[in-house]
């Protein structure tokens, strides 16, 4: 049988993913899966099967100890799956578990041309611990873009008594961003990892920090009691989108030099 690419048959394709991955455990990313496990299939051969799914970016046949399966990457998945299956990104988000929806996080900001990095931990050795509150910090993802760096706190929470535990997260959230800010080589060394060593990293001083929640509620207040941004996920695209419009109402933090020198020096010569 033909494989067609119809919309009507692709989504009827990912449909069937779709309910294969409800059924597999949320901590799991990388699905592997038989060719004989997908009806769709039904009458094709591999390189049928392989010709098709050349069109899909979270779907491909990779090989296994003894033969080749159909791999699906649920994060690449989910993201494909918004436009195809035209369902909303909250739903598709329970196929994943926090460590899942970090890494969306992480996709969307991707697709936007974000440089990234994922459980970014590090230590306060300032002389401010007073005003950061903590010793050791952990800031889900960060997003850089020109010189705007997205720190975002990802919470998988929905139906919680929302304001008042995404108000406290959020406030959480500007003590990370202040504690970046109050350890100029920390933050300097991140930017470095993210964004390579580089005389153009120079260039994007100041660098504007914007401390951000992202989960799957959908609440209409759109700001903590600081002005820190509440963005549900099912907003989130738009919100990259409209970053440098909207930034004045944003609780930021600008950070005006770097500490990268003598790395500088080396790299030069």
């Amino acid at each position: 049988m033909k494989l067609s690419l119809s919309v009507k048959t692709v989504k009827h394709f990912f449909s069937e993913i779709y309910k294969i991955l409800k059924e597999t455990d949320t901590k799991v990313t990388e699905v592997w899966v038989g060719f004989s496990e997908v009806n769709f299939f039904k009458g094709n051969d591999e390189s049928e099967i392989r010709d098709y799914l050349s069109n899909f970016e979270s779907i491909y046949i990779q090989k296994g100890n003894y033969k080749n399966y159909i791999v699906i990457d649920k994060i690449i998945f989910i993201v494909e799956s918004i436009q195809i299956l035209e369902e909303d990104i909250g739903k598709l988000s329970a196929l994943v578990d926090f460590n899942g929806f970090e890494a969306l996080v992480e996709e969307i900001l991707k697709r936007n041309n974000y440089k990234t990095i994922k459980n970014f931990r590090f230590s306060d050795r300032s002389n401010f611990k007073s005003k950061t509150y903590q010793k050791r910090y952990e800031i889900d993802v960060v997003g850089i873009s020109k010189h705007h760096i997205l720190l975002i706190d990802a919470k998988q929470w929905v139906n919680k008594d929302s304001y008042s535990a995404m108000n406290k997260a959020a406030n959480h959230q500007y003590q990370r961003a202040l504690a970046l800010q109050l350890n100029p080589e920390i933050f300097s060394s991140m930017v470095q990892d993210i964004l390579g060593i580089s005389e153009s990293i120079e260039r994007r001083l100041p660098f504007v920090l914007v401390p951000a929640m992202v989960s799957l509620e959908q609440n209409h207040i759109k700001f903590n009691e600081n002005d820190v941004p509440l963005v549900s996920i099912y907003q989130f695209n738009s919100f990259l989108q409209e970053l440098t419009t909207n930034m004045s109402c944003f609780k930021t933090i600008k950070i005006n030099k770097l500490f990268i020198q003598k790395q500088l020096s080396t790299f030069i010569h």
